[in-house]
């Protein structure tokens, strides 16, 4: 594709930052945390619209244009993709300070050589240009993915999915970059949903194993988990609105499963002891399997049910949540490390009133780490706080590095956004005398954290 380096001026304020940023730009990306298609990147289609490419499942992009006001025709209903980029382009183009319009910017420059402003009036011209080019290239998902330097795909996966599509991008063996599953458990320990009968329907067909008892749920998820393991799995995951309030025990777990399993009413003091329950006993398995546990905080799902009836989830309707009380998180993860069962972990939150006292309890347990600055929080400002924090609280080191958490397969640009904010950060927070430390800092947050998890 092009080589852009063009914004690094606005992001990188002094020359130290820039030689910096020198030593980690072109470093391949481990997206640990993603939600890209398998199935897209195997059958790896032509691409035949920018509209498509940016519109088709880019709630970033759909609440930047409802917060304009624009039709919920032109977003998610049934306007052509020229109609949707146009009014795309006319949202962006008046957002002043919303990350959006630079990660657009940084898209058009690098995967299209385009380095006109994007608005009402430069989209026509923009859509143009960059059709032709994805016309001419024949721009499809693995191209896209090639062109970013990608080392690593961790999709997001459900544990009764069949993986299939990873088998086949192995078994093909053209794409340079690794792509394995994340076993992610939202569905698995939402109990009190309706049709959590029929998930566990779904299990016992994908483990073949009959479940009646919390024994034979165990040994379900148990069997899932080494199917993934042999897919190549290293991470796990977790994002549901909560948190386990209180932990039962083996006999008060079973008790709450059997009345989950008769379809009686269970009281949600209980459920969330039960919750409390399988969040260790998930942690002692996947640190059995070398899997790094991940878990995404503080945030309000669906928000907006009229909406989320005609759009379904991952439509833009989601929201900060309330913060996560410290107390009860600290709870759970001292119960995992009692266990001798406490995995490598990642926690986010997505409010960021938690910080100070997350990094404070993180820093109490070895090989728990602070996630990246997540979702509403991942713009320069959300990402320049957190490096302060951490630096001052903990040990910037200490953290893995960035992910997209993107459905976009132009979103790899978001790995240079990053980098240029830390490198940003610590050029201003390094001296002559520090030597070659912020360098290899950087190469830390930039790789080398992410790898070495891989490699363990």
């Amino acid at each position: 594709m092009v080589e852009y380096r063009d914004n690094v001026i606005k992001m990188l304020g002094s020359k130290r930052a820039q030689e910096i940023y020198a030593a980690v730009k072109d470093l391949p990306i481990i997206d640990y945390h993603c939600h890209l298609s398998p199935k897209e990147i195997y059958e790896d289609k032509p691409f035949d619209d920018i509209g498509e490419i940016w519109l088709a499942g880019d709630h970033y992009k759909w609440r930047l244009m409802r917060g304009y006001g624009v039709d919920e025709k032109y977003i998610t209903g049934d306007a052509s993709w020229g109609e949707k980029f146009a009014k795309f382009a006319e949202a962006v183009g008046y957002a002043l300070g919303n990350p959006v319009k630079d990660w657009v910017a940084a898209e058009l420059m690098f995967f299209f050589g385009i380095t006109t402003p994007l608005n009402k009036d430069t989209a026509e011209e923009i859509r143009e240009k960059a059709n032709a080019v994805i016309k001419e290239k024949k721009i499809s998902p693995r191209k896209l993915i090639e062109a970013a330097n990608v080392e690593y795909i961790a999709t997001t996966d459900d544990p009764c999915d069949t993986l299939e599509w990873h088998d086949l991008i192995a078994k093909e063996g053209a794409l340079k970059a690794k792509v394995a599953p994340t076993f992610r458990v939202d569905n698995l320990v939402s109990v009190e949903k309706p049709g959590y009968k029929d998930y566990l329907a779904k299990l016992e067909k994908a483990s073949g194993i009959k479940i009646t008892c919390l024994g034979d749920l165990e040994n379900a998820i148990e069997n899932r988990l080494d199917f993934f393991v042999s897919k190549g799995c290293r991470f796990s995951d977790i994002g549901v609105a909560g948190f386990p309030c209180a932990i039962a025990d083996k006999k008060q777990a079973q008790e709450v499963f059997a009345d989950i399993v008769a379809g009686k009413d269970v009281d949600a003091e209980k459920i969330s002891a039960f919750k409390g329950y399988m969040y260790v006993y998930l942690a002692a398995q996947y640190k059995k399997r070398g899997i790094t546990m991940q878990l995404h905080l503080a945030v309000t799902r669906n928000s907006n049910g009229k909406m989320f009836a005609q759009c379904g989830a991952d439509s833009g309707f989601d929201c900060v949540g309330d913060a996560i009380d410290t107390v009860t998180l600290t709870r759970v993860i001292d119960a995992m490390n009692s266990g001798d069962g406490l995995p490598e972990t990642i926690i986010y939150t997505l409010n960021p009133s938690m910080y100070y006292t997350l990094i404070t309890m993180i820093g109490a347990f070895r090989g728990v780490h602070l996630g990246v600055s997540w979702w509403f929080c991942d713009h320069a400002r959300g990402m320049r706080e957190t490096f302060d924090m951490l630096s001052e609280l903990g040990h910037i080191c200490s953290m893995v590095g960035m992910l997209t958490d993107s459905r976009s397969f132009l979103s790899y640009t978001r790995h240079d956004y990053y980098r240029q904010c830390l490198c940003d950060f610590l050029a201003d927070n390094s001296s002559e005398r520090d030597g070659g430390a912020p360098v290899e800092v950087a190469k830390k947050l930039c790789y080398c954290n992410a790898k070495k998890l891989l490699e363990e």
